[in-house]
């Protein structure tokens, strides 16, 4: 699903977070270290190489709803933008913790001027948000931001399973809806 707003390109897919070409950015659920772990972060770490992990020795520790950028090293993406989510059931406010991480990626990204990224649904996995209330304010937090964005023209949501992408779309549209962005 593929969405124009304010001249903004918005997108849901299926797919393997490490494999999104042609984004500048890729951004990682990292653990507070920015070790390699379990999950998204595992993935990443494994599919960019053991120099990642050199870099983010030097960045980490980070705190919940921080993100930080290093290389992208074997990634077909230049950049990683890293950012710590809430774990939903020991947070405090895990909501505005996790819109933070969304709001904290998206203001590196225009800070480097990057064109382009791509999102994984942050903290919905091994932290235990569930799924349709992350994306709702991940999403909610994308297209509320829109008026802020110069440099990024391109914004991909990359979910995990053919049912999980149904989620994604249904509370995509119902967000655009919500805000006056069509159907």
């Amino acid at each position: 699903m593929k969405k124009e707003i304010e001249g903004i390109i918005i997108e849901c897919v299926e797919g393997d977070i490490t494999k999104q070409e042609g984004f500048e950015a890729v951004v990682n659920a990292a653990n507070s270290r920015l070790a390699p772990g379990g999950g998204v972060a595992g993935a990443i770490h494994q599919a960019a190489g053991p120099k990642l992990y050199e870099e983010c020795r030097k960045l980490g520790p980070i705190k919940t709803g921080e993100a930080v950028i290093t290389a992208g090293y074997n990634l077909p993406n230049p950049y990683i933008i890293h950012t710590l989510g809430p774990v939903y059931h020991q947070e405090e406010e895990p909501d505005k913790k996790l819109k933070q991480c969304y709001q904290n990626c998206l203001k590196v990204a225009e800070t480097k001027g990057l064109k382009s990224i791509a999102f994984c649904a942050i903290s919905t996995g091994i932290f235990g948000y569930p799924l349709k209330e992350g994306l709702k304010i991940g999403l909610g937090t994308i297209v509320e931001n829109i008026p802020k964005l110069r440099s990024l023209k391109r914004i991909r949501m990359v979910i995990y399973g053919q049912d999980a992408l149904r989620v994604c779309e249904e509370v995509f549209k119902e967000i655009t809806k919500e805000r006056g962005y069509g159907k």
